[in-house]
Formats: C-alpha cells, structure tokens, sequence
C-alpha cells in the first residue's frame, strides 16, 4: 500500500493524534477513487458523531447494514479496510504525514476548482455564474492546515510576551488628534464609524481620511453605494490637488494635468472607487470585487471605505423579508466586521442618526438610526456635530462614543477644522481644544471654575449640557 490517498485513509483510523490534526481540513471530493471516498465520508461521520476513532469492526457492521451503498460498494469498501487493518503496524513519521497531507489537499482543492471553473465556462453547471470563479479560485489557494489549536497559559508565555510588546500595524491618520484617541491610528481587523446627521460631513469626513491615507502610500478601496465613483473622485480631487471643488469645473485641462502630475510623483499608493446602486451590494460583491481587483489589477487594499453602511445590503437576510431594521443593519455591521477581519484591514463606514439626534447638539450611541446593534458591533465609533456656531469658525465637533483602542473619556469632545470648499479637515490650534468641555485639556488657569468642573468657554452656552 504505497498510494498517499490510502496511507491518508489508514492513519485516519488508526492514528488519533493525526486524526485530530487534519481530518477537519480533509474533503471526501479530494479522493478521486469512488472506493476511497466512500470510505472517507464513513470516517469522517464516525469521528463527528462519536468524537473519536472507528475501529475496524465499527466500519465493517456500518458498511454491512448500509441501505445507501451497492453491493460492490460495500465489498470493495470492507476489502480496503482489510488491507488497512493488515499493514497497521506500518508507521510513517507523523511531520511528514501532515506536511505531504496538506500538500495533497492544496494541490485537489485547485484541481476541483480548476474543473468546476471550465464546467461554468462551458455553461455546465447549474445556478452558478462566471463571476465565482475569482472565488473559487481564491477559496482553494488558500487551503491550508492552521497549526494552531488554542492559546496555552503556561507553555506559551514567551510567545504572550511577544505579542504585549508587538507594535500593532495601524493605519494613520493625518489628523494628530485622531491618532492620539487611537493610539497612533486605526488597527487592521475593525470596523469603524461616522455618526452624523444628514449633510453635517460624513462622506466629507471619509473621503478625507481616504485621501490622506492614500497620501501616505496605502491602497484605498473606496465603495460607494450613495455617490457617484466621479462625485467622490470630484472631492478627494479637491482635497489632494488643493483646488476650490467648484473651480474644478473651470481649470484648464494643462493646469489640471500639470497639478495632478505632480500629486501622481509624491504617491505610492492607488485608489479605487467602486459604485454600487443603492441598497444592491452586500459584502458577497465586496468579496468577489476584491477577488477580482488582486487577479486583474494586483490590488490589495490597505483600508476599504464604505459609503455608507446603512445602505449596503445583508448577505444573509433577504431584504424586504420578515425583519427588523435592528437585526437587518446589525447583520449588516457585522458582515462588514468579518471582512475586515478576513481581509487582515480596518474598515471605515458611516451612519444616520435619528430624528430627534439631528437636531442634538449633543448625540449618544441612542441616537444611531435603525439599529442599536451596530455600535454594539463597531470598534470605534464617534458623532460628527455642528451648528451656526462652529460653521462659523470653520469647526466641526467630534464626540467619541465607542473607543475599543484607548479610553474614551480621553478627549472625549474636540473640535477639528473643516474646509468645505476643499473637502478637507484639519487640526485646530490648541486654544480652540481649551474651549471644549471634556476636550481631556488641563483646565485653563485664568477661568473660573463652572458647575461641571471646567473652565468657562465661549461655547459653554452652547454645550452646557452635554452628556458624558
């Protein structure tokens, strides 16, 4: 018995330890003999039911008793078991098992794709379109045994040691004040969101963030759902060219190329703006989106941008279905959390607030439209608020809400400055942090104390009943 597939079959039945390690991984499609397959499928149910290893005499009375299989099935079957049970003795060394094992799965998880590839191409296979392809493929290069089974207290110490001292890989802000509430910027595997009323900024915020990220190098994938791709384009042009959004539409095609050459030398990172009608896409097109810019671009994201979450649609419940909007935008937060974590990036979205949170100069995570689950899922979540106030000093206030990175009472409230005009957000001078109840600044010597325990400000009127 020297054939892989077999030595593979043995050892599922007489070693545990092996057992344990691979049989999850192990698929019944990847034995192309029908004999070892059915073979396969009746070790693989034995272990999932009993939780542990058939013995020979187990398998031959369920093969025996089968109502399923034919007679030759069950023969050729119990003849293979003998043969097992005669070289048992025969061992091979368990690394190299494992190791060959792995290979054998990788290498017929890509046959099998391959195959069903050219069946959809043909138009062979039922119910499936040329767009899963990039999945398929996808799905069997990344078959592989994870090693790791569980975090061991004690015999992993130094390994947890490690990981204290590990420096997170974060993407930055070109905000100082969001990099000092994030502990240097947003970590990989996150789900982060804009809370704002409608026309207060949050497109605007997320097409900065995008920008200043692609300024740094990153490769932003930005999806939009409410937007036009040329609208967003139009304000991160904006933005990144330094040029009045309205003077776009008069500059001078040299003066515009001349501008956006010399953006193009300073940048090492791409952006892509994808569209998507509304309340259409969910993270199934996402995927299948990024499947198919790595295989025809080689594009990689860095950070995905979604505009805006609300809108997107679930990949598990049907819209217009017999749900509520809570558990349709929580499925929603959550789909889009998973992607980040699959996808090894943080994610950045935005929502509504309610009716009664538009005008409230002073939100809470309450007053997150449709669903209270989606802060609940959210990493980090912050409102966006103004009023004639701020607009007139060109100011935006920030309020955290959801922090998992740092403390939130940390400048809970700050202001940052916005130029609209230009699409673009900038840092104040610390004076206007000073006038911001609960900014996380010292209190300001030369003013009275007030009933909160903070120093009067000009905006104290304004503010004065802020929430904490």
């Amino acid at each position: 018995m020297n054939r892989l597939e077999q030595t593979i079959l043995k050892n599922l039945i007489y070693n545990e330890e092996y057992t344990r390690k691979v049989l999850p991984f192990i698929q019944s499609d990847y034995f192309s003999d029908n004999t070892e397959k059915v073979v396969f499928k009746e070790i693989f149910e034995f272990v999932n039911k009993y939780k542990n290893l058939p013995t020979h005499e187990a398998l031959v009375i369920n093969f025996t008793e089968s109502k399923t299989l034919t007679e030759p099935q069950v023969r050729s079957s119990i003849e293979l078991l003998n043969e097992f049970k005669q070289n048992k003795d025969e061992t091979v060394d368990l690394s190299w098992l494992t190791e060959n094992t792995e290979k054998f799965c990788q290498d017929k998880a890509i046959y099998n794709a391959i195959m069903e590839s050219v069946q959809i191409l043909d138009d062979k296979a039922e119910k499936k379109s040329k767009g899963e392809i990039p999945k398929l493929l996808s799905d069997a290069l990344g078959v592989s045994f994870d090693s790791n089974i569980g975090h061991d207290y004690i015999n992993d110490f130094d390994s947890r040691y490690e990981f204290y001292h590990r420096v997170e890989s974060r993407i930055r802000f070109d905000l100082d004040i969001f990099n000092k509430i994030t502990k240097g910027g947003l970590p990989t595997k996150t789900l982060n969101i804009a809370l704002a009323g409608t026309g207060v900024g949050k497109s605007l915020f997320m097409c900065h963030v995008a920008a200043g990220c692609l300024s740094q190098g990153h490769n932003v994938l930005y999806i939009t759902l409410e937007m036009a791709e040329e609208k967003i384009a139009e304000r991160i042009d904006a933005n990144l060219l330094n040029i009045d959004i309205n003077e776009l539409q008069t500059i001078s095609k040299p003066d515009y190329e001349r501008k956006f050459e010399a953006l193009k030398s300073k940048t090492q990172g791409k952006l892509i703006i994808k569209e998507y009608p509304t309340a259409a896409a969910s993270t199934l097109h996402f995927r299948a989106l990024l499947s198919e810019l790595a295989l025809k671009k080689n594009f990689r994201p860095d950070i995905i941008f979604v505009d805006y979450l609300n809108i997107c649609a679930s990949a598990r419940i049907k819209a217009g279905g017999n749900v509520n909007s809570y558990t349709y935008v929580k499925a929603i937060a959550e789909e889009l959390r998973g992607l980040a974590v699959e996808f090894n990036l943080p994610v950045v979205s935005a929502t509504q607030t309610t009716r009664s949170g538009f005008t409230n100069s002073d939100p809470g995570l309450e007053d997150t439209s449709e669903s209270f689950g989606l802060p609940a899922t959210a990493d980090f979540m912050f409102a966006l608020v103004t009023n004639e106030d701020l607009e007139a000093l060109n100011q935006i206030l920030v309020k955290q809400l959801k922090n998992r990175y740092s403390d939130p009472s940390y400048f809970k409230r700050f202001v940052v400055g916005i130029d609209k005009p230009k699409m673009r957000l900038y840092d104040t001078e610390q004076s206007a942090q000073d006038d911001i109840l609960d900014s996380g600044q010292e209190n300001i010597p030369d003013k009275p104390l007030n009933t909160f325990g903070n120093r009067e400000s000009k905006f104290n009127r304004n503010f004065s009943g802020l929430k904490v």
